[in-house]
């Protein structure tokens, strides 16, 4: 059974660097409010951990993915400067990846082929 779902999702984890931690979490507010209009996003929230801050998303397609990058851009300069990115996963179909790839080449991500499952 293969998959006809094109959905992507991006995985990071974040880590605020000393002191900054609630400097970070006030920023989510503001990314959550920049992507809520975007057309293919399909969820996006963040979770915390004493010492984690992880951002859960995902997006129709490749194309949804890379117009959400290009819309926070900015935001998330701004972010790195006061946190690491210790971890970021991307997951999705290999069509969808393979768009992905190449405008996301300077991230540090690990991607995983979605090959079975349905999404409703």
């Amino acid at each position: 059974m293969a998959t006809t779902d094109t959905c992507c999702t991006i995985v990071p984890y974040f880590k605020p660097h000393e002191g900054k931690y609630e400097e970070f979490k006030a920023m989510c507010p503001q990314f959550v409010a920049l992507t809520q209009n975007e057309e293919k996003a399909l969820f996006y929230g963040f979770s915390f951990t004493d010492d984690l801050i992880h951002c859960r998303e995902g997006y129709a397609d490749a194309e949804g993915t890379l117009a959400h990058l290009e819309n926070v851009g900015e935001l998330l300069g701004k972010a790195l400067e006061i946190v690491d990115l210790v971890r970021l996963e991307v997951h999705g179909p290999a069509e969808e990846l393979a768009k992905l790839k190449e405008p996301m080449k300077d991230l540090p991500a690990e991607y995983y082929t979605l090959e079975y499952g349905f999404r409703r």
